[in-house]
């Protein structure tokens, strides 16, 4: 298996890596994402207008460059190593998968906008009572003459105050917890005005990110808000948040190869007993096991990029070994960092207080440990 990029791609790391570093700035960031906006219009327009990298993976029908999964593995990681707030997992990686590959104009329609900047998406899958098994949905969908009629629950919708339109999974047919009967369901969205039937309650997460919780009750949506084969939605959820936790990995890896290097360069300046704290040998070690920790990490997620276009089981198998992965590394080289940097290190004047927390979060996001462990154990069983 070959891992050396292209010239193309190394080009697009180094545009990216480029622009990140001349425009995206931790501390206006943070502010940004602290305070009402949630995050820098100016650099989503600048993702869009001037890297591409909206369109890079996406189909070119719709105006995308039809880039594949060491492209998305790329950019990701990038803007990992920025601890970019602004919600390209949730916009492009997951809303875009869910409306390529459930297709229709009005699908179409909305990719072009991601591409060109002007749509973002939150996909509102999870449900109070579902852990985090996506297919066990209560949220249910049931017809009304021309229109469709929603009721239930669902928590933990990143993105929502940013997003343009919501995708919604529920249940149209079948028990709780069955795969088939899923449909999925497309709204255009106003956060600070949502539709009727609808309630949203914002909050900020541990990562200084945006989520919030929605309520439908008797929420009412055109027939035309379907999208792809009702009842059949389960295995195009299934595969896009594969794409979805491969992406996440791959950002993970950014923010320790961040966390790594700031945290040796750190204990070169740190003098203790008139000497660097680096040149003690017991640190050295602990470094040498966090970046053991990174390339166990990275190999993981180029595993699972490459697995990506495999059949569903196998696919699977390789995402849910390197959710483990990843989570074990995220939570070795995080705690380590802060232990090396001291009190300072939980504090929110060092970047690594920061990395620190969203490497937090990304040991649960999209599945815990436990649940992947499980996951890939079922797979594994004869």
């Amino acid at each position: 298996m070959d891992f050396t990029f292209t010239e193309e791609q190394r080009l697009l790391r180094d545009a990216i890596a480029s622009f990140l570093r001349g425009r995206y700035d931790l501390e206006k960031s943070r502010t940004a994402a602290k305070t009402a906006p949630g995050w820098q219009p100016a650099i989503w327009r600048g993702f869009a207008d001037e890297l591409g990298i909206l369109g890079a993976t996406l189909p070119e029908r719709v105006d995308g460059m039809g880039g594949g999964a060491i492209e998305l593995m790329i950019i990701a990681e990038e803007l990992g190593y920025a601890l970019v707030v602004e919600p390209f997992v949730d916009t492009v990686v997951i809303g875009g998968g869910l409306l390529d590959r459930s297709g229709g104009d009005r699908a179409d329609a909305v990719l072009s906008d991601i591409v060109a900047g002007s749509a973002r998406i939150a996909f509102a899958a999870l449900e109070p009572t579902s852990g985090q098994t996506m297919h066990d949905v209560g949220t249910t969908a049931r017809r009304d003459g021309d229109d469709w009629v929603l009721d239930g629950a669902k928590i933990v919708v990143t993105s929502v105050p940013l997003a343009t339109h919501l995708v919604i999974s529920a249940r149209t047919s079948g028990t709780r917890r069955d795969k088939s009967g899923i449909s999925l369901f497309l709204l255009e969205l106003d956060p600070n005005s949502p539709p009727a039937g609808m309630r949203v309650d914002s909050y900020r997460t541990i990562d200084d990110r945006l989520g919030a919780d929605l309520t439908f009750d008797g929420m009412r949506l055109p027939g035309e808000a379907l999208l792809g084969v009702e009842g059949a939605a389960w295995d195009t959820i299934d595969a896009t948040m594969d794409d979805a936790i491969a992406a996440t990995a791959a950002e993970a890896v950014g923010c320790m190869r961040k966390v790594l290097a700031d945290t040796v360069e750190y204990t070169k300046q740190r003098q203790q007993f008139g000497v660097p704290i680096g040149s003690f040998q017991v640190l050295q070690h602990r470094m040498v096991d966090m970046y053991m920790e990174l390339e166990q990490a990275i190999a993981a997620t180029y595993l699972a990029i490459h697995s990506l276009a495999a059949e569903p089981s196998a696919r699977a198998r390789s995402i849910s070994a390197a959710k483990v992965t990843i989570a074990r590394a995220a939570r070795f080289i995080g705690q380590n960092a802060v232990q090396l940097h001291g009190a300072m290190g939980m504090t929110e004047e060092l970047a690594i207080g920061h990395y620190f927390k969203r490497l937090t979060a990304l040991e649960n996001e999209f599945g815990s440990t436990d649940f992947h462990l499980s996951r890939y154990a079922s797979l594994t069983r004869p």
